[in-house]
């Protein structure tokens, strides 16, 4: 099956309702369109002899070494859409040597995840995502949750500091999550009864010395995901981040804004080598990879495929799309004159009608 087959697919065995939390957007979903579009702006400029017989594509991200160039992107409520859940989705990345971010409104337990990995790969990296909760003591807990598991780096979502509204859900009525799930990772947090849920985090008070309190409470790398300008960029290598994820929330929370990929060269000008840049949003296809990292990212993250392939086919449905995106990325790569990822570069891009 292609990816886009696993997408029809999956949107034939998923509740309508589930489908449209995953597949819609934030308002009328101008920028969810935005990101798929914004990469066929984008035309490779391929080099001619002076490539090789192999490829290298792997790539080092903090607590991640030699890991491959496409990761997993964090997304919730997977057992939504398999009963296999984030076991099977971690399993699968894993398997084919990807980064999996797994995060707080995860319908498996961070512990159980990690175990998940390790049964397909004896040193997966599975990174924890988390927003900053309100009360610095809830954040400090499922930072210590996130290290006890043996998650290898921490991944703070800053673009959300109110809940998106996505009209789908609203028109469906979809509030809360069926009797059976729950957000595993908040509960029997501090301040909650034994067993008791608390709600995801979202903070619109959350500043910059808020997240450098978050940083000081551990030893893991931290990467910062929701970046789009580029003196935040500066601001977070400035305060400690580990990391940079250029990232619109996959056009799931502000609908006035540009497409992820359009703000990447600026935002790589701005950290300037000192950390990995990463993007995610509208990734579909192995020359979308590969725009992406002659454009300055060091792997990029996809997430609404990884849905697809886990709806339609389970653990096997992950895989393929992971390894269709590796292999795709790959054959571009040799295409444009590339032994490894650095033969990419930034003159190797033009926009599309426009002359080099």
């Amino acid at each position: 099956m292609t990816v886009r087959r696993l997408h029809e697919r999956a949107r034939e065995v998923l509740d309508p309702v589930h489908y449209d939390y995953v597949a819609g957007g934030a308002g009328e979903e101008r920028v969810l369109a935005g990101n798929e579009r914004a990469f066929d702006r984008y035309a490779l400029l391929p080099r001619v002899l002076r490539g090789g017989e192999g490829r290298d594509t792997a790539v080092d991200l903090p607590g991640a070494r030699r890991t491959a160039p496409v990761i997993v992107a964090p997304t919730a409520f997977h057992r939504l859409f398999h009963r296999g859940g984030e076991r099977a989705t971690a399993r699968a990345a894993a398997a084919e040597g990807a980064v999996l971010v797994t995060g707080t409104a995860a319908t498996t337990a961070v512990l159980d995840v990690v175990a998940a990995a390790r049964e397909a790969a004896p040193d997966p990296a599975v990174w924890f995502q988390l927003s900053l909760h309100p009360r610095p003591e809830v954040t400090a807990a499922l930072v210590r949750r996130a290290e006890e598991a043996g998650c290898t780096a921490l991944v703070v979502t800053v673009d959300s500091p109110v809940f998106g509204r996505h009209t789908r859900d609203l028109r469906n009525g979809f509030t809360d999550l069926p009797p059976g799930y729950a957000a595993e990772n908040m509960r029997d947090l501090p301040g909650a009864a034994p067993g008791a849920l608390t709600a995801v985090p979202m903070s619109p008070a959350a500043r910059w010395p808020d997240f450098a309190e978050a940083l000081r409470g551990t030893s893991l790398p931290v990467l910062v995901k929701g970046v789009l300008h580029p003196d935040d960029a500066r601001l977070a290598v400035e305060h400690g981040a580990a990391g940079v994820i250029v990232s619109n929330h996959g056009g799931r929370q502000c609908d006035a804004v540009p497409a992820a990929v359009d703000c990447l060269p600026a935002i790589a000008d701005a950290v300037a080598g000192r950390v990995p840049v990463l993007l995610d949003g509208g990734v579909r296809r192995g020359s979308d990879v590969a725009v992406a990292l002659a454009l300055g990212a060091a792997a990029v993250g996809v997430g609404r495929p990884v849905l697809w392939g886990l709806a339609a086919e389970g653990e096997a449905g992950v895989r393929h799309v992971l390894a269709t995106l590796r292999d795709e990325y790959d054959h571009t790569l040799a295409l444009c004159g590339g032994c490894r990822n650095a033969d990419l570069t930034a003159d190797m891009v033009v926009r599309k009608g426009a002359t080099w």
